[in-house]
């Protein structure tokens, strides 16, 4: 065993051996440490590498049993396999790919499901008129609410990628707020004529939009409309037996279904 190293990793220490961190000499690791490429030291001497460091400890792993160990509820695939590439340790890129093939697999046969509510809400705002003139107005708007549930979290990551909120004038994906792999709850409003920008901020209203097309969901029928066109991509299809066509029909309920 060769001496120990102690790394630091975007601001997380981990101690090994030289001869772990050189056990692929043509990765990026191999590399740094063989002194091919020259290595930062932080203000205690330890190695710098900045990048990110609750995800090396996977990367150091590997590098000590030639095994891509991933805890069952694993969450950061996107993160990690960007931090992969950048270490360029090719057991374990394809030790990755045959991971990700065994997942998708494992997701094939799933269920979607999203209950909807609808409300409409009175919002008061002042308007500027003019310099040091302002009035008192106020105008209904529509508040929605979406619960949904889907057995595939990849499908969730893949809404994620495509339904953004719009809050505070900037855009910012969905999957920010999916805590839970398997549930996600949104809650929008529709744009409000002659509401002023800043009061949605104000009011802590979200409107929700769906990209790359740029467009603003205003109503129920658009939102089903873009979530069946996304699912239906990703091999979903309608449940033929539940829930209720009145319910389906009336954007209550959506149930989807897709086999392998």
């Amino acid at each position: 065993m060769s001496e120990p190293i102690t790394l630091n990793v975007g601001g997380k220490l981990y101690t090994t051996s030289l001869s772990t961190l050189t056990s692929f000499p043509d990765s990026m690791l191999g590399a740094m440490f063989s002194g091919k490429i020259p290595t930062k030291k932080d203000s205690q001497g330890n190695c710098f590498i900045d990048r990110d460091g609750k995800i090396f400890r996977y990367i150091l792993n590997f590098l000590r049993t030639s095994h891509l160990d991933l805890p069952e509820d694993f969450q950061e695939m996107g993160l990690l396999r960007r931090e992969v590439d950048f270490y360029q340790i090719q057991p374990l890129i394809e030790a990755l790919q045959e991971k990700e093939v065994e997942l998708s697999k494992a997701e094939k046969n799933a269920m979607l499901n999203i209950t909807l509510d609808q409300k409409t809400q009175t919002v008061h705002f002042t308007v500027r008129e003019a310099p040091q003139i302002y009035s008192l107005s106020s105008s209904n708007m529509e508040v929605f609410n979406a619960h949904i549930f889907s057995t595939s979290c990849l499908f969730l990551k893949l809404l994620g990628s495509k339904l953004y909120y719009c809050f505070n004038g900037n855009l910012s994906s969905i999957s920010t707020y999916l805590q839970d792999p398997n549930h996600l709850t949104l809650d929008w409003v529709a744009s409000v004529e002659g509401l002023p920008e800043e009061e949605y901020t104000r009011q802590n209203l979200k409107r929700l939009w769906v990209v790359p097309d740029n467009k603003q969901i205003n109503s129920f029928q658009v939102f089903v409309e873009e979530v069946l066109k996304i699912a239906m991509s990703d091999g979903f299809c309608i449940d033929s037996s539940h829930p209720h066509t009145s319910d389906f029909m009336n954007n209550k309920i959506i149930r989807l279904i897709r086999y392998k």
